[in-house]
């Protein structure tokens, strides 16, 4: 149900900043000072950047980056082949604990690839679905895909309103269109425990092209099952086995990388301690390098009984100088480091000439860029220093983090700020920069970063803010975990009606009112919203921001989205539509893009409904407010419905022209991306004149798409070219998209494109004589129509319809779908541009008693007294009443009433 929010409630977080202004003051100008800081430093070493078109994120070019190689390893052509051979499957796997060389061997192999290597670094704070895909797509863009993010990135934006699955449906288009051979590596997946981003790996593995290999790392079996590829020969398993040295190999590291000179014997023994685990050969190299007995030595080895890993790594730890042991204790907190970053929770400066020694004695040191700044400690090693330093200093591994905290902040680096903050048991500090920060982080959809954050604060209500603790109750609803939203909401509530009364507690019962709001509607519960609608007209919060807010960047069409319900048309959807529109305007936001979108949602329903007259008033008022403030998003949706309604008033050359000057505005306004959906709309007129070769032509950038995967992220396309096809009989085509693409709608929950998919199939199986077939298409159509009051859908397209219509009247399947509203579309598809001349549905109980009381004279203020409603409820009634009887005033539906006999 959360993609069912009002889209002016998916925004709210920013009226909820700004409106609670007695909480953080300054919170955007914190986070423009963030960004500049970012700015200023980015160019230090190359850590970060921050790619414009993926949202407003800050990305980490170190986990983007290839690892670094050392300059002498051993060559292990056998694991090499291993690999080079998987290339020709879709996955291959490496699992394996940690030291056994994973990381090592894949960068070595992919340093030699002469084709394009995509590799991400996975860590622990990747368990976000958000964060997860847009660094693999910040990854492809940077290496082989430069355009990508400009292609990807409106969806990531869009994101929870559209999902996971069309976003990576997106993806797997631009990989087949890449059409070379590359190799995508995610290190660390062991890292990942987050249930939806293995979900849509998994999607993507199913859906790889054929020229993309995916490499996977972990030290555990994959959380996702790909039984179905190991079955076909689709995957390439390394194990843990495969990849022990063998006693040459090892022979090779000892006496070739590590400069040992060792006979077979001792060779022979230090191959049974370690069984050819790479990482113990590398601890025991090191070991000996200041043994003055090695055979004494390695007797003891191999009468150690203790666990290998620590016994090793506690006698090179051990042996070294008292001042790199305090450096490597301390600094093992980090996860990733420069010398700045070491210098400041050391409160010393010799840290680059410490990073210098361990570089020296290849001590577990692993280098992250190419320029020699940024490191992090092989894990084997780094879990080792963590457990020593808890151990011996419980107290200083508390402050260390929390000095990391403080040098992370000031770098700008407020992720990792976040999390040692909390490491460090400094909850105060973590509220106060997650809301310097959470703006930025809502902006990117990464709401399992946030929820995890707020998790690990104890005591919330004392910790955190009332803004803070209010975003959370929205992050939660959003995220659809409404039962611990409710509870949240209500903690809020309650503490705040014990607030002594002021004009700060007015506000911030807005703000909890808003998040109640967003609350009751992701639930589905429309009467309650309705219900509380006064309360919402008396706490409207009175920032702009919330009402300028840009709401749609991809969708051609308001009802295909979260803010149209995706196509759910009833008596409360445009009730809660009209009511919100007149709170908007009566407190002076009447020309806000808020505003503008519930109209043009409105215009829709109403074009839909065939109630055009109110449906062009609409689109009227939201065509001029589009144009001035250029916004696309609104723009578009409004030029193909105006588009519409000149074809359905047979006014052709209007609809083209009205399509003509969208396509010329959008390269004038710098935003290509809409072009696609113009066209096809333009490509749906030739259709619709009958030239079929003049709209094949047109079609041409659109038949590019021709076997790639079906995505709802171009539905209207692919529908263009599904009736494309069936204009030139080539139904195979046509079968194959319309099966592809009704999958995905009923995944996305789109009423909308599962009637216009479900109609096509109709009309294809009654144009390819399978009347059958397309009686029963019909019929699970007007299932899904006849609830929600569908019309034009049937009616726009055209004879063919009626034909297949009146086919179906004669038809037995008449048991659930209502006679009359097959008789109504049959009989409007005979004019197709005649008003609705009837009530579609008969009227309510409710709305009954207000046409009595209209008979009675009753004023709106007695009718909602006699009826419990507010009179603003009543207003939207008596709208409602006219709008099913044909008529524009009181006068006019007591006639109308009278006439169908409707009064008592």
């Amino acid at each position: 149900m959360k993609y069912h929010l009002l889209a002016c409630f998916e925004a709210s977080f920013f009226v909820m900043v700004q409106q609670c202004s007695f909480a953080v003051p300054s919170i955007f100008s914190l986070a423009k000072k963030r960004y500049n800081r970012i700015a200023a430093i980015g160019g230090q070493g190359g850590l970060m950047q921050k790619p414009t078109d993926l949202g407003d994120s800050v990305m980490l070019r170190t986990k983007i980056t290839l690892p670094v190689q050392h300059d002498k390893l051993v060559l292990r052509n056998h694991l090499a082949n291993l690999l080079d051979k998987g290339r020709r499957t879709r996955l291959t796997t490496i699992c394996a604990p940690a030291g056994f060389g994973k990381t090592t061997l894949l960068s070595q192999w992919a340093d030699n690839a002469s084709f394009p290597i995509i590799w991400i670094s996975l860590d622990d704070k990747d368990n976000d679905l958000m964060r997860f895909w847009r660094y693999l797509i910040y990854g492809l863009t940077s290496t082989c895909m430069p355009g990508l993010s400009a292609a990807i990135g409106p969806l990531m934006q869009s994101y929870p309103q559209t999902s996971i699955y069309t976003i990576v449906d997106a993806l797997i288009n631009e990989l087949y269109e890449y059409n070379k051979e590359m190799a995508i590596i995610l290190d660390d997946y062991h890292t990942i425990d987050h249930v939806p981003i293995h979900d849509s790996l998994a999607y993507l593995v199913d859906y790889l092209p054929r020229h993309v290999h995916l490499t996977i790392t972990s030290r555990s079996s994959l959380p996702f099952t790909v039984a179905k590829w190991h079955v076909r020969g689709g995957v390439t398993e390394i194990t843990s086995q495969s990849l022990l040295f063998t006693e040459k190999e090892a022979a090779m590291f000892y006496r070739e990388i590590a400069h040992l000179s060792l006979s077979t014997e001792q060779l022979g023994k230090l191959s049974a301690f370690t069984e050819g685990w790479v990482a113990g050969m590398q601890l025991v190299a090191l070991s000996l390098q200041n043994q003055l007995d090695c055979d004494r030595f390695i007797e003891e080895l191999s009468g150690s009984p203790q666990n290998v890993a620590d016994f090793l790594l506690e006698e090179v730890l051990f042996r070294l100088p008292a001042d790199m042991q305090e450096f490597l204790l301390h600094t093992s907190i980090l996860q990733r480091m420069d010398a700045a970053i070491c210098d400041a929770i050391r409160q010393r400066s010799d840290s680059d000439a410490m990073l210098a020694r361990l570089q020296k004695q290849h001590l577990f040191l692993i280098p992250l860029d190419h320029a020699g700044r940024w490191f992090r400690y092989h894990h084997l090693f780094s879990d080792f220093l963590r457990a020593e330093l808890q151990k011996k200093e419980p107290q200083n591994w508390l402050h260390l983090h929390q000095l990391a905290s403080r040098a992370f902040a000031d770098m700008g680096l407020l992720d990792e700020a976040i999390d040692h903050a909390i490491r460090a048991k400094q909850y105060e500090q973590a509220a106060q920069l997650i809301e310097t920060h959470i703006v930025a982080v809502l902006a990117r959809g990464e709401f399992a970063t946030l929820i995890r954050w707020f998790d690990s604060i104890p005591a919330p209500a004392e910790m955190l803010s009332p803004l803070l603790s209010l975003l959370f109750a929205f992050i939660l609803v959003v995220a659809g975990e409404t039962v611990r939203a409710a509870a949240e909401i209500d903690r809020l509530e309650a503490a705040c009606r014990a607030w002594p009364p002021s004009e700060e507690q007015r506000q911030f019962l807005g703000g909890v009112f808003f998040v109640r709001a967003n609350l009751v509607f992701a639930t589905g519960d429309f009467p309650r919203w309705f219900a509380q609608a006064e309360q919402f007209y008396e706490r409207l919060p009175e920032s702009p921001v919330f009402y300028q807010f840009n709401y749609n960047t991809t969708e051609p069409f308001i009802r295909r989205t979260a803010f149209g319900l995706k196509g759910i048309l009833n008596e409360h959807t445009e009730a809660i539509g009209l009511r919100f529109s007149e709170i908007l305007e009566s407190h002076g936001w009447r020309d806000s893009l808020m505003n503008m979108y519930v109209n043009q949602a409105l215009a829709e329903g109403y074009y839909e409904w065939n109630r055009l007259a109110d449906s062009r008033a609409l689109l009227d008022k939201v065509q001029r407010i589009a144009w001035d403030k250029q916004v696309a998003g609104l723009y578009i949706p409004n030029c193909l419905t105006r588009a519409r309604h000149h074809w359905a008033n047979a006014e052709r050359q209007l609809a083209r022209y009205v399509i003509d000057e969208a396509i010329q505005t959008v390269q004038k306004w710098g935003e290509p991306h809409w072009q696609r959906p113009l066209l096809a709309f333009h490509t749906r007129l030739d259709l619709l004149m009958g030239d079929v070769e003049r709209a094949w032509s047109r079609a041409e950038p659109l038949r590019q798409s021709i076997g790639m995967q079906a995505t709802l992220a171009k539905e209207l396309e692919l529908l263009t070219l599904v009736r494309l096809y069936m204009a030139k009989n080539e139904y195979e085509q046509a079968r194959e998209l319309l099966t592809a693409l009704k999958p995905l709608a009923k995944r996305e929950n789109c009423l909308v494109s599962q009637c216009e998919i479900t109609l096509l199939q109709s009309l294809l199986e009654y144009q390819d004589d399978n009347q059958t077939d397309a009686i029963g298409f019909l019929h699970e159509a007007l299932l899904l129509a006849e609830s929600n009051g569908y019309i034009r859908s049937f009616v726009d397209e055209g004879e063919p319809m009626h034909q297949l219509l009146v086919a179906y009247r004669k038809t037995q399947a008449w048991n659930t779908v209502s006679r009359d509203y097959v008789n109504m579309l049959t009989q409007l598809g005979e004019s197709g541009t005649k008003e609705l001349p009837f009530p579609l549905s008969p009227l309510t109980q409710k709305e009954l008693a207000l046409l009595d009381l209209i008979g009675q004279g009753a004023t709106n203020k007695v009718m909602a007294e006699q009826l419990s409603l507010s009179v603003g409820t009543v207003k939207i009634y008596l709208n409602r009443i006219y709008g099913k009887l044909g008529v524009s005033s009181r006068t006019q539906a007591l006639l109308k009433a009278q006439e169908l006999s409707l009064l008592k």
